[in-house]
């Protein structure tokens, strides 16, 4: 993937770039390299999967291009996804290794490519939800993602370990009642 920033903005972290920030004056903390700022929105062009946006977030521990967190809207932390119920919390995927205490780019729009479990196979642009830990897997044996489904036009094998998916502002279900 080849993404390139709709804005011209000097100094911008590539998509596909982890960060690994810079230090504090007084030592305490790091923060993304300047001009980014954590939680920062961009949108890009890709020739090959169009337009999509992301979003700066922290990285996590074992985080690969492609896996499928949640992100805590106030610290930017990310967290692999889980297959817990009842989280409500937004949902992106990955486009750098970006491990914990870095700073990358998520996909929250567009035609992310994300890994999936090799569990699960995919009919024609069908609903997704997080199979196994930070993967999309069929909803029917997952926990649903609202806002996201398979871009394939035709059915997509077990054994392949990524999917195509459509994505506005993705989050994972709240509570039903």
């Amino acid at each position: 993937m080849a993404y390139t920033f709709d804005d011209n903005k000097a100094g911008l972290l590539q998509i596909a770039v982890t960060d690994a920030g810079v230090t504090m004056a007084n030592g305490t903390s790091a923060i993304p390299t300047p001009p980014a700022v954590l939680g920062q929105v961009e949108r890009a062009f890709d020739p090959t999967y169009g337009a999509g946006e992301f979003i700066l977030l922290v990285g996590v521990a074992s985080t690969t291009i492609g896996s499928l967190v949640t992100y805590d809207g106030t610290t930017y932390q990310t967290t692999l996804a889980a297959t817990t119920s009842n989280q409500a919390r937004p949902v992106a995927v990955a486009m750098s290794a970006n491990l914990a205490g870095s700073f990358g780019w998520y996909q929250i729009e567009g035609t992310a490519v994300c890994a999936k479990s090799t569990s699960s196979n995919f009919a024609a642009t069908v609903a997704v939800g997080v199979k196994s830990t930070g993967k999309v897997g069929a909803t029917g044996s997952g926990k649903e993602i609202l806002g996201a489904r398979t871009a394939n036009a035709a059915t997509v094998a077990s054994a392949t370990t990524t999917v195509n998916v459509v994505m506005n502002r993705p989050h994972l279900q709240g509570r039903v009642t």
